[in-house]
């Protein structure tokens, strides 16, 4: 779950649909994973404990940057970084087995290496069993919207941007490398280095082919 959409938008909070999910996978012993920016799934801890009792179940918290100013400019009225951390170290503390995606990675605003380590850093001390990257790719008409938001907030970045993506979905081979590696490096620290993974259709760190994901939306 949280693949195509988060589970546990701020709607969520009023309609509590997410209760009734976990009780189906706790009913017919479906394993499962959950994908999530927001701490709102601490809610249904004790539901998630019930579902592990019976099958497998795996939690990923989404955190792009720890940089304050990056966090509100991309990801407005979402959770902050650091209490979904928070809820990563807590959900581990629980024996949910719970990781970290630093997603999306964005070329220029969330890439820089001191940044990317310090969550890596992070993701460690909170527990974190695994730790994945994605980098940002611009399908259909959000690729028109991002430009728009360069082109107001950061047009410096434009003609960059121009360049890695031009009309492709991805980036260059190249720059989805140099992200790869940046994730790569902290795998060391985590005992589910097998998931440690560039995803949306890149190479995994161990050169076998990654799936394809789709993107939670920026917007």
């Amino acid at each position: 779950m949280g693949t195509n959409t988060d589970p546990y938008q701020w709607v969520e909070g009023r309609y509590r649909l997410m209760p009734g999910i976990w009780e189906a996978l706790r009913d017919s012993a479906t394993p499962c994973s959950v994908l999530t920016k927001s701490p709102l799934l601490l809610r249904d801890k004790e539901l998630m404990l019930e579902v592990q009792e019976r099958t497998e179940i795996a939690a990923n918290l989404s955190v792009p940057t720890l940089d304050e100013g990056a966090w509100r400019e991309t990801e407005p009225h979402t959770p902050s970084p650091r209490a979904r951390l928070e809820a990563v170290a807590e959900l581990n503390r629980a024996g949910i087995p719970t990781g970290v995606l630093i997603a999306p990675l964005i070329p220029g605003i969330n890439d820089r290496p001191e940044e990317v380590e310090r969550i890596l850093e992070l993701a460690a001390e909170a527990g974190a069993v695994s730790v994945g990257g994605v980098a940002l790719h611009l399908r259909g008409e959000v690729k028109d919207i991002w430009m728009d938001w360069l082109r107001d907030k950061r047009p410096d970045l434009v003609p960059r941007y121009e360049e890695l993506y031009g009309r492709r979905a991805y980036a260059t081979f190249e720059e989805r490398r140099r992200l790869q590696a940046l994730v790569k490096r902290g795998a060391h620290r985590f005992p589910g280095r097998e998931r440690h993974r560039l995803r949306g259709g890149h190479e995994a760190m161990d050169g076998t082919p990654a799936p394809t994901t789709q993107q939670e939306s920026l917007f």
